[in-house]
């Protein structure tokens, strides 16, 4: 799915119009991206957890040439799933 069908579903379902569902779904991103770079955790309750986790510096191998390439540390968004979403998906 898309942004814009998101916006489109959101706007239906909750009796917004477009452009307030645009607004609600960007002011989402920008809060939990937010919240992410603050090392903070997003938890939706029955839908999931984001979650920044710190991933190590590490040794990788370029798979064209077969040479050594130093990978950096970094921080990565994940997400898991809640007990709602996963049992909405079986």
């Amino acid at each position: 799915m898309s942004k814009t069908a998101l916006v489109e579903a959101i706007a239906a379902d909750a009796g917004l119009t477009k452009a307030d569902a645009a607004r609600a779904v960007d002011a989402f991103v920008a809060a939990v991206t937010k919240s992410l770079a603050k090392g903070d955790n997003v938890t939706l309750v029955g839908f999931g957890t984001f979650k920044a986790s710190k991933r190590a510096a590490r040794k990788g191998i370029n798979p064209q040439t077969g040479a050594a390439v130093d990978i950096p540390a970094r921080v990565a968004a994940t997400f898991k799933a809640g007990s709602k979403l996963k049992d909405a998906l079986n």
